[in-house]
């Protein structure tokens, strides 16, 4: 197989046919921008759930008439509870100062005497910050003796997990669509490519070319267009993201884009010029066995 004559003639179709050329790097950039800002998208809102998620902690209320011993054995009881990442034990007068600063009011102004409670902040690990598993853990802490009230924001873990289910089922269901609508778009744009140059093809089979040496400049062919609707799309995609980001401040969380993203959206144009090149050569080497 001659390395030269089929680099050649994989970078012919640019100068032999250039509209339909043109046609197919259009398909793949304007394919990778759905794909990959439809992904960014979904990647950033699953930071900012993942955020929440970390935002969302118990604080165990202690019985005033508890000794410190007491106390150091309720928090090895609750460091011991599967799902517990970490434990910060909060006095009464550490209670009143962060009263103070939350709220303006010293509560000894107010009162005589220090209402607020001793407690331990409780931190969950990565993997039980799901209503569930939080629900597990509150009933543990709250089953400890010396323990008078566990608090923690179930309603926001609820319509998390609920609210992220569905979304997620939903995104991955168009994720899915708009690959597979991406693959086989960009076949039938590469298929047009390929039957500009069908007569040459005929001949090739006429002389005894393998199968092999046929296909191999169109699926290089495809490759340096997916190439070329990569580095395209990548550019738009930082444009884009650049102006909005600068634009609307309040949804930058959104739209925040890794560097390591413009490189894996040439990679994914690579891929898709090869598939549908494959898929292309596949179908129109057999149709034209007939012709």
């Amino acid at each position: 197989m001659q390395v030269g004559y089929i680099v050649k003639e994989g970078f012919s179709g640019f100068r032999r046919a250039k509209l339909s050329m043109t046609a197919a790097i259009v398909t793949i950039t304007i394919s990778l921008l759905l794909l990959s800002s439809f992904a960014i998208l979904l990647l950033n809102a699953n930071s900012v759930v993942t955020a929440l998620r970390d935002k969302v902690e118990m604080e165990a209320f202690l019985a005033d008439s508890l000794t410190n011993a007491e106390v150091d054995v309720i928090r090895a009881r609750i460091h011991a509870v599967l799902g517990v990442r970490d434990v910060m034990f909060i006095s009464k007068d550490e209670a009143a100062k962060i009263f103070q600063e939350q709220f303006g009011e010293d509560i000894y102004r107010v009162l005589d005497f220090n209402p607020l409670p001793a407690s331990f902040k409780i931190f969950l690990q990565d993997g039980y910050k799901t209503a569930d598993a939080a629900q597990e853990i509150h009933a543990q802490v709250t089953a400890i003796r010396g323990v008078e009230e566990v608090i923690y924001r179930k309603g926001l873990l609820e319509l998390l997990d609920k609210r992220v289910t569905t979304a997620l089922a939903f995104a991955l269901g168009i994720g899915l669509f708009i690959t597979i609508s991406s693959i086989f778009l960009v076949a039938n744009t590469i298929r047009l490519a390929i039957y500009a140059k069908r007569k040459i093809i005929q001949t090739m089979k006429l002389i005894g070319a393998t199968r092999g040496f046929i296909r191999t400049p169109f699926v290089l062919e495809g490759l340096v267009q997916g190439f070329l609707g990569g580095v395209f799309a990548s550019g738009i995609v930082f444009s884009l993201f650049h102006y909005l980001e600068q634009w609307a401040d309040p949804l930058s969380d959104f739209l925040t884009v890794e560097p390591v993203a413009y490189g894996v959206i040439v990679v994914l144009g690579c891929l898709l010029g090869f598939l549908g090149s494959v898929i292309s050569i596949r179908r129109f080497i057999g149709e034209t066995v007939v012709q």
